[in-house]
């Protein structure tokens, strides 16, 4: 399994990680190579020049989509790069002797594009069976709209020959065929719901404390990065509307991928409103560990202390934290975006929705919730049911496994020409 970045909280490395444990449990060997593992990866090879983050990376990015003029050398400069960093993948690949190739989201958004063209040529020289997962889209990101390198997008995001794709929503699986002629299985994010959620315990019982909140504060949970189609100036405008309740909005991701300005911006907000706002990822991680001596809680304790969800996205490819709250059975918040209106919202679904701004329907509906614990019950159990027959792992298990199968068949029947 290949990818930027297989680490930490962000979406591609959560759905990536189910992916890995469906496979392991249908008897796969999996392994994972990225720029980035988690410190306690067991079965991975770390290549750093695969992560998007690097400063080299980010200068061809950032030359790639430019509202600059033309750059003759781009196309050249990016295509060398490529041979170079698949020359070290070889290294990687002899070592593991893969019979097949997941890439989480590198074929997707050209947010690294030497890498694209690597694994590409490696799956050209070997004849590997591959599947593209992808996560998002280049033309789903304003960012990437100006593209002085239109014939690699067109070529490697996603490459079309021999590969399997699967999109995580409907408007995505259309936009590709639309756009590429290239068809697509419809992979929507899962959670395990057969597994009940974590409970309150001795490691997480002084979460609060260890954060200084108190116990009777309303503590909001923003389980998001910090990143501006978050939105999480709303979670900052629903906090100041329920002042009453001493709130704490804390948001459990760190921020960098795009930038540091979104959220010093939202320090700033948060203060002319009054609004105790805090950056909690250097105390929350996918798992649990004591890290500069203080503990480090996983995503699941900041779940159970929290008393309301927070989610006002304009856009995501799916909606992890939407999962994830129905998972730990918490009330939501959530962005009217448009996969959730067209993939999510007509399952029968119910939470708080916003628009644009918080309203006072919007208050009336969260200060319900939170006084109303048999409806908040209620909604959470119906949504876990839902959630489970539309968005469980026998879903996962369906696709991956026709995915494989096709991956396969492809791979025999294609000629190739690397």
């Amino acid at each position: 399994m290949a990818a930027t970045r297989l680490a930490g909280t962000d979406g591609v490395s959560l759905e990536a990680a189910k992916v890995r444990e469906v496979l392991e449990s249908m008897g796969h060997e999996v392994w994972c190579l990225a720029g980035e593992l988690d410190p306690e990866e067991e079965r991975g090879v770390l290549l750093e020049e695969m992560h998007f983050a690097r400063e080299e990376v980010r200068r061809l990015e950032e030359r790639a989509f430019s509202g600059e003029g033309r750059d003759p050398g781009l196309i050249a400069e990016i295509e060398q790069e490529g041979v170079r960093l698949a020359a070290r993948l070889e290294a990687a690949f002899e070592k593991l002797r893969p019979q097949l190739l997941v890439v989480q989201n590198a074929w997707a958004i050209p947010m690294h594009l030497p890498l694209a063209l690597a694994l590409w040529r490696f799956v050209q020289r070997h004849r590997l069976p591959a599947l593209s997962h992808n996560h998002d889209y280049y033309w789903e990101r304003p960012r990437f709209a100006r593209s002085h390198v239109r014939p690699l997008l067109e070529r490697y995001f996603p490459p079309d020959h021999a590969v399997v794709q699967l999109s995580i929503n409907s408007i995505a699986q259309r936009e590709l065929e639309q756009r590429r002629g290239l068809k697509s299985e419809l992979l929507p994010n899962v959670m395990n719901y057969d597994l009940p959620p974590p409970g309150f315990d001795a490691y997480n019982a002084d979460f609060r404390e260890a954060l200084a909140i108190g116990r009777e504060q309303l503590l909001l949970l923003q389980p998001t990065r910090v990143v501006p189609r978050k939105r999480i100036e709303l979670a900052v405008d629903l906090a100041a509307e329920l002042a009453a309740r001493d709130p704490v909005l804390i948001v459990s991701h760190p921020a960098g991928d795009e930038g540091l300005e979104y959220k010093r911006g939202l320090e700033n907000y948060a203060a002319e409103r009054r609004v105790d706002l805090r950056f909690v990822s250097e105390f929350v991680a996918p798992r649990r560990r004591f890290r500069n001596q203080h503990k480090v809680y996983n995503l699941w304790d900041a779940y159970l202390h929290a008393d309301f969800v927070t989610y006002p996205s304009s856009y995501e490819g799916f909606g992890n934290a939407m999962l994830e709250a129905v998972w730990m059975k918490k009330p939501l918040l959530i962005g009217r975006y448009p996969v959730y209106l067209s993939d999510i919202r007509p399952k029968g679904f119910r939470f708080v929705e916003v628009e644009d701004r918080i309203t006072a329907e919007v208050v009336q509906g969260v200060t319900r919730l939170l006084d109303e614990p048999e409806l908040r019950r209620s909604l959470a159990e119906k949504n876990r049911r839902l959630a489970r027959r539309h968005f469980g792992y026998a879903t996962l298990r369906k696709v991956v496994r026709k995915a494989l199968a096709d991956a396969v068949r492809r791979a025999e029947e294609a000629t190739w020409t690397g």
